[in-house]
């Protein structure tokens, strides 16, 4: 049997999550704050027993929004793990994956805050038997009067305003449902095609990390 391993660190917490398939998911989360960096490596060690790296077929990270360091954590470890395991690895916005687990149908609309006064915001339909998510408008950083235009243009019928402080670990159970439906949909992205979403150009340094 193979699975998917998902990461969310775009908050302070610290989620994760593993699935052999859609009814076989088995999630946690731990209030890390800014120890997550030093915490990550043994927690997804432990937290991946009693399944081994060689069970994995594939990786998925939250690509943000959310804290520039977190984000930047969370793919640059799924980038190592899968050029070192050979994996595609899939991005999964936080706020798709928000919108995911929300359980209204229809056009929902999700919105954080940003810098300088602005707004992450995103634009989807949830079909009525919640089986389907499909972007209307891509994550983007509005000005407020762009985001309430925007809003206006589409009306939702559901907005969903996260607050800057929102835990959003749990929301790897977005995160491994959504890629989970991709791979399944043979998709099959290679790891450096993974990048995070910070509202601006996405940049990539390395973390030293060692998974073997």
């Amino acid at each position: 049997m193979k699975y998917g391993l998902a990461l969310h660190t775009s908050s302070p917490a610290l989620g994760l999550a593993i699935s052999s398939s859609a009814d076989d998911v088995r999630c946690q989360t731990w209030d890390l704050g800014r120890e997550t960096s030093n915490y990550l490596h043994p927690y997804l060690r432990d937290f991946l027993s009693p399944q081994t790296w060689q069970d994995l077929e594939w990786i998925a990270t939250a690509s943000g929004p959310g804290g520039f360091t977190g984000t930047r954590l969370g793919v640059v470890t799924a980038r190592t793990l899968g050029q070192q395991l050979d994996l595609p690895v899939f991005t999964i916005s936080s706020l798709t994956a928000i919108a995911w687990q929300l359980p209204q149908v229809g056009v929902l609309a999700i919105s954080m805050p940003a810098q300088r006064g602005e707004v992450f915001g995103a634009i989807y339909r949830r079909s009525a038997d919640r089986q389907n998510l499909t972007t209307i408008v891509a994550d983007k950083v509005f000005s407020l009067a762009d985001w309430d235009s925007q809003l206006a243009e589409v009306p939702p019928v559901h907005h969903e305003i996260v607050p800057q402080s929102a835990n959003l670990a749990d929301t790897v159970r977005g995160v491994i449902a959504l890629a989970r439906m991709a791979y399944d949909r043979q998709e099959r992205p290679q790891w450096a095609q993974a990048l995070p979403f910070y509202g601006q150009h996405p940049v990539i340094r390395g973390i030293p990390t060692d998974y073997q």
